[in-house]
């Protein structure tokens, strides 16, 4: 029986807040927004920038973001791999109110692979190889036919011991600024954090029966979330953030799929299923319902992330295992 996870729990304060200015937050994504959100609780609400339904790699602020960025007190976003429009507001004058959660200390990190057909120095969900940091940095299995897609990954909030990590951080980051409500900073982390890994928990054990089966995604953005449940993501319709796939590629994965390469197939929130239906056609393929690593089709708040980690799972689960 699939766990049932209370999504409307409310975020309990530990103490009632201070007569101290809480300060001015400002964030990327939807998922940063609502890690934030949760430490806040109720002493303020935190500014998202990218509006709903909103393309993070492809967006252009406002003027009035570009004052809110530049009168925020914190900054908290992934960092200019994922949101380069954000990056040079940042550099111009909100380095040191920025908290850019790739590049914190202990974040996992993986790359894209460079060599998509050198199997010698990893395997599937368990090689590594070290960046220039010092950590591990996970690839998912390589793919037959699949092309060069160089650099930092940026989804680590897939990954959600990094989402466990950022709460702390992001604790750490208020208690700074803000001392005075402390105590409600630190209690209203602890129950993040503690939501969060029960959460994993129970998505683990959930995934346990079908993870080991192939699936095929939208996008190249599922590898913290592959490598962390050990999902085996056979290939990805395109290989980098918003590029549609060629029609080389598109015969490459209707080769895989009509091979018996993929049990599942999944479409994205917000983007066109007509493609993901054309691959699947005449095939055992199954189409699961749409992904949305990103919460672009979720209400923002407070138990976005969870949301975003609960849906996908979901929806994974239900096609791997027929329902």
């Amino acid at each position: 029986m699939r766990p049932v996870i209370a999504l409307s729990t409310c975020l309990v304060l530990a103490a009632a807040p201070s007569l101290a200015e809480v300060p001015e937050v400002v964030t990327d994504i939807p998922a940063v927004h609502s890690l934030v959100s949760q430490v806040m609780g109720d002493l303020g609400t935190p500014t998202l920038l990218l509006d709903q339904g909103a393309d993070a790699h492809d967006f252009q602020l406002r003027p009035s973001q570009i004052s809110a960025v530049q009168g925020a007190d914190l900054i908290v976003w992934i960092g200019p791999e994922l949101t380069p429009w954000l990056d040079r507001i940042v550099d111009e004058g909100s380095g040191e109110q920025s908290l850019s959660l790739l590049h914190q200390t202990g974040t996992t990190i993986r790359e894209f692979e460079a060599d998509h057909n050198d199997e010698s120095d990893h395997d599937a969900h368990t090689g590594h190889s070290h960046g220039m940091d010092g950590h591990d940095h996970a690839h998912h299995a390589p793919v037959a036919g699949e092309h060069d897609h160089d650099g930092l990954d940026p989804h680590a909030w897939l990954d959600p011991d990094n989402a466990a990590l950022w709460i702390g951080l992001i604790a750490d980051a208020l208690v700074e600024r803000d001392p005075g409500n402390a105590v409600t900073y630190r209690a209203n982390a602890s129950l993040a954090l503690s939501r969060i890994n029960t959460i994993k928990d129970e998505l683990e054990e959930q995934l346990t029966t079908v993870k080991d089966q192939p699936i095929v995604v939208a996008h190249d953005a599922y590898g913290y979330f592959a490598d962390h449940f050990g999902l085996t993501i056979a290939a990805s319709l395109a290989e980098g953030d918003a590029a549609d796939p060629g029609a080389a590629r598109r015969s490459e994965l209707r080769a895989l799929l009509k091979s018996g390469g993929a049990v599942c197939i999944f479409p994205e929130a917000m983007g066109d299923p007509d493609m993901v239906t054309l691959l699947a056609e005449g095939t055992d393929t199954r189409i699961g319902a749409p992904l949305d690593p990103e919460g672009r089709g979720l209400q923002p708040g407070p138990m976005l992330y969870d949301q975003i980690l609960v849906g996908m799972v979901t929806a994974i689960t239900d096609c791997l295992a027929g329902n």
